[in-house]
C-alpha cells in the first residue's frame, strides 16, 4: 500500500527534487497554483509551488526504502517524527489533487488578495506610485480608491490590475 510522506526540499528546488525522485522509481507530488505577478511593469501568471520548499513522496515501504529519498538531488530532508518519515493522513493527497484540478488554490485576480480598508499603491496610469485606501469593488476589475489630492481626498475609479498592496 502507497504512503505518502512530506519532503522538504533545498530552496526552489522543488521540480528538480520531484523529476528526481521520479526518475528514482517513487511516486512524487508537486502541487501547484497560478498566480499573478507583476515584475518590471510587466504582469503574467505563473505557477509556483503551492507550498514552497515541500512536496509529497509515495511509496510502499514494504517494498521500497525511503532512506534514499533524503540524499535525492534537490531534496533537504523527509518530515520525520524521530528516526522515521511521518506518514501524510489518507485522502490529505487525494483533496489537494482534487481542489488543484479545479483551480481552488489559483491567485489569478489581482482583486482576490484586496480587502475594503486596504491601503494600495497604484501601479500603473496616472496616479502611479500613489497610495490610497481601498473603498469600494464594483465588479470583477473595477475598483474605487481614495487618493489624497492636494490635501483633499478624491475618489478614483481604477482597474484591479493597475493595484498592489501597499
Amino acid at each position: 500500500m502507497i504512503s505518502w510522506y512530506a519532503v522538504y526540499t533545498r530552496p526552489q528546488s522543488e521540480a528538480k527534487a520531484s523529476a528526481n525522485l521520479l526518475r528514482q522509481g517513487y511516486q512524487a507530488y508537486l502541487p501547484r497554483c497560478r498566480v499573478y505577478v507583476s515584475h518590471a511593469r510587466r504582469r503574467e501568471v505563473v505557477v509556483r509551488p503551492l507550498f514552497p520548499r515541500y512536496l509529497f513522496a509515495g511509496l510502499d515501504r514494504a517494498l521500497m526504502p525511503w532512506r534514499p529519498i533524503r540524499s535525492t538531488l534537490g531534496v533537504a530532508g523527509l518530515v520525520q517524527t524521530g528516526d522515521e518519515p511521518t506518514a501524510v493522513p489518507e485522502g490529505i493527497i487525494s483533496a489537494l489533487r482534487e481542489r488543484e484540478s479545479i483551480g481552488a488554490f489559483d491567485r489569478l485576480l489581482p482583486q482576490q488578495s484586496l480587502r475594503l480598508g486596504d491601503f494600495v499603491r497604484v501601479t500603473e496610469g496616472a496616479f502611479e506610485d500613489m497610495v490610497g485606501r481601498l473603498v469600494e469593488l464594483r465588479d470583477q476589475d473595477r475598483v474605487v480608491v481614495l487618493l489624497d489630492l492636494l490635501g483633499r481626498s478624491v475618489p478614483a475609479q481604477l482597474t484591479a490590475a493597475a493595484l498592489e498592496a501597499a
